[in-house]
Formats: structure tokens, sequence, C-alpha cells
């Protein structure tokens, strides 16, 4: 069984509370999650299996510099993983936004993170439908799924632990 690499972008801490999440219910499955303004590209590339996540801010920006943080996340992590192959590595993404506050612009990051590394050649997997929220736009969408799992802790916190649940059992698979 391969191991999980969880890595995940935060300003407010959110996104990492949800990646604590993911570990504990994969358990042995998974190890701890990191904060990506902490890894490298080999850190990532040292696993077979990813699971990635990011928040959206204010109008689809990454967490980053330029979103107002202090410190580095994805706006500047995304960018030095060209030229790297991420041929034969799985990969899964969670996304955080605001389906109310930002109808426009709803989980974008998810979108960014999904160009960057299907660019890259890795195999995203975890596609979930759309159907449940309530948005204009996303720049997550491919039809009518996200591509990945979308998560609104603003607006449908209620619905976050059994959408989490059913993405996990969903794409374990992936690496058993």
């Amino acid at each position: 069984m391969a191991k999980v690499g969880i890595f995940f972008g935060t300003d407010t801490g959110a996104t990492r509370k949800v990646a604590k999440t993911i570990a504990t219910q994969l358990g042995d499955a998974a190890d701890k999650p990191v904060n990506i303004n902490k890894a490298s590209v080999d850190d990532l590339l040292a696993y077979d299996v990813l699971i990635l996540g990011s928040p959206t801010y204010g109008e689809g920006e990454l967490p980053g510099m330029s979103a107002g943080h202090d410190n580095e996340s994805w706006e500047e992590f995304l960018p030095t993983l060209a030229g790297a192959d991420f041929s034969g590595k799985t990969v899964a993404l969670y996304g955080l936004g605001d389906q109310e506050g930002y109808p426009g612009h709803f989980v974008d990051a998810l979108g960014f993170l999904y160009d960057a590394f299907a660019d890259a050649g890795a195999n995203i997997v975890g596609m979930t439908s759309s159907a449940g929220y309530t948005f204009k736009k996303s720049k997550a969408l491919l039809g009518d799924q996200f591509v990945g799992l979308a998560l609104d802790e603003d607006n449908q916190k209620d619905l976050s632990e059994a959408r989490l649940k059913d993405w996990l059992a969903a794409i374990s698979p992936a690496w058993a």
C-alpha cells in the first residue's frame, strides 16, 4: 500500500484542520500533513499518492503573499513545479471556498491546482458533483463536476463531514 502525502496551503487554519481530519481518517495510510510553505517539489515527488488542499481567497486567489498573507503558500509554490514530472503520481484535491460571499469564484484555487498538477503529468482522482452548491462560476469545474472535493465551511459546514467521508471512500481505492 502506498503512503499518502498530505500537503495544504492555509492562512486562517481551516484548510489545515481539514488536512488533519483526512490524516486521522486515513490512519497509518497517511503521513502527517505538511503546510506547502514548508515543502519542496522533491518532498511531493517522494510520494506516489498526494492529497492537496487549498482555500480560495477574495476574487479567486490562491493563498500567498499577493493575497495579503504573512507567509508564502500555493501562489509561490506552483511556479516551482515547472519541469517537474508527476507522471505515475496519483493526486486528489480538496478546496475550501465561500459560495455565498464569492459566488463568481467558488473554490477557484482547486482549478489552479488541477491545472498545475495535470500539466505536470499527475493522474487526478476524486472529482465530485457540483450538485448541492449554489454559486455562479468556478475555475474548478469540468462539466458539472468539481476537479476535487469542494467544501464550504462558511455556509455548509454541516455537510462537510459527510462529503469528506464519501470522498475519501471514493478515492482510497486509488492507492489500495
